[in-house]
């Protein structure tokens, strides 16, 4: 006997039918259940009493050619280590499984089998751009997703994602509303991927509330190590018109560094341009390397969800790092897959309270966050609430499960990242509205 968990389907009739070759027959299901001995875990249950740790994943590329968030698992499990070192929650430790899905959808789809077989409670905090490949089998299993990344846009539609912040839309739709009133042409240099080709109609939909032209989308590889031939066809998009300064965004992840060192040297035999990017394709560490205050970054603008990393809003997690991941360099504050595993693991943890005593399933953690749950973030996100499928604010446009439609303008100041206006919040969810995302 397998031991793995019988879905309750009655608990997400809208889900699709579990597609599982090992699944119990009803007959075999009864035999466990009176010969529990020997037989694993009730299915739909923890897998043990109620002293046996709660047991979750969280998944991210690692040591990849092109997208790399080790600082993801690493932040998981420092707050494991936090949390179970405070006693756990209600006597019980929390034990963080993690996977590497190595930036494909074959290591995507083998995480999610894996978390569906381990049995975990949830998948929390993780980043995977193949939401094709690894929501199938948590939506067989009734996993919820809790707090991933955000890059694509199953997160926002899916039953069982609650996500935290509001992804690739509200950046890039946030970062065209900004740029609408101060750039010329805009060059949007994105990758040539699944997860890039949703990035043109967001950006265009910020530009356009501020009746801006949309931008020239130019595709780049993902995993190049160098950008010459793209700076130049930026360069030349940006600055078609001479009478106004264009702008260049570059949101290539991990490679927007790589694209910034061709483009500072290819940038001189053309006008003045000015860069703006979202957080996560740069950070501070990132316009350190490209000059600081003299390099192209200065005076930009860049989208991110969260405050700024010198906020004091972010002193409990730096706590947390500095008491369990000491001198662990795969941990940056200022990583944004960093501090959405944070807040993730906040989610969880209020889950987890509100359930108390009572039984810890993948069950009891969905059903808790559909009944209204509201989760404080210690004023790093709004009150976070699901509602139930379809009853979002932006599941007309086929944004169901976005919640968080806040964003932080922020200026590269001095070559230091700080917050932009009146504290640089900006809610997107009109724009996002008027978006054509079909």
């Amino acid at each position: 006997m397998t031991g793995r968990r019988r879905i309750r389907r009655t608990l997400l009739p809208a889900l699709p039918r579990p597609v599982r070759a090992t699944a119990l027959s009803a007959g075999a299901l009864v035999a466990c259940v009176s010969l529990a001995a020997g037989c694993g875990v009730i299915p739909g249950t923890t897998s043990g009493s109620g002293d046996d740790p709660i047991k979750v994943m969280t998944w991210a590329p690692q040591d990849t050619s092109a997208t790399n968030k080790a600082g993801v698992p690493a932040m998981a499990a420092a707050y494991a280590r936090w949390l179970n070192s405070q006693g756990g929650l209600n006597g019980r430790k929390l034990k963080v499984l993690t996977c590497n899905d190595h930036n494909n959808a074959v290591g995507a789809a083998k995480c999610a089998r894996r978390a569906v077989d381990e049995n975990v409670v949830a998948v929390v905090g993780s980043y995977s751009q193949f939401g094709d490949s690894y929501f199938a089998p948590l939506e067989g299993a009734g996993i919820a997703y809790i707090g991933g990344y955000g890059v694509t846009n199953k997160e926002f539609t899916s039953a069982v994602s609650y996500p935290v912040n509001g992804g690739q839309p509200t950046l890039l739709a946030g970062l065209g509303k900004a740029l609408a009133d101060s750039c010329g042409p805009v060059a949007l240099v994105r990758p040539d991927s699944i997860a890039g080709d949703q990035l043109p109609e967001l950006i265009d939909s910020g530009l356009a509330s501020g009746g801006h032209d949309a931008a020239k989308d130019q595709l780049a590889p993902e995993d190049a190590t160098e950008y010459g031939k793209q700076s130049e066809q930026a360069l030349r998009a940006a600055t078609a018109d001479p009478l106004e300064k264009g702008c260049v965004v570059p949101a290539l992840g991990g490679r927007t560094d790589t694209f910034m060192d061709s483009f500072r040297r290819a940038r001189g035999d053309y006008p003045a341009v000015r860069a703006a990017t979202v957080l996560g394709s740069v950070d501070q560490s990132v316009i350190n390397a490209t000059g600081g205050a003299n390099g192209p970054y200065e005076g930009s603008y860049i989208t991110g969800w969260y405050p700024v990393a010198s906020d004091k809003r972010w002193d409990p997690m730096k706590k947390v790092i500095n008491k369990e991941a000491f001198g662990d360099n795969r941990i940056d504050p200022a990583d944004a897959g960093v501090q959405t595993t944070w807040i993730a693991y906040t989610a969880l943890r209020a889950v987890l309270e509100k359930i108390g005593d009572g039984e810890v399933s993948a069950d009891s953690v969905r059903r808790t966050l559909n009944s209204g749950l509201k989760v404080s973030t210690g004023g790093l996100t709004p009150t976070l609430s699901w509602p139930q499928q379809g009853q979002g604010k932006l599941a007309s446009v086929g944004l169901a499960r976005l919640v968080n439609a806040d964003v932080t303008l922020q200026v590269v100041r001095e070559g230091q990242l700080a917050a932009a206006k009146d504290g640089g919040v900006v809610d997107v969810t009109k724009t996002l509205l008027n978006a054509n995302l079909s």
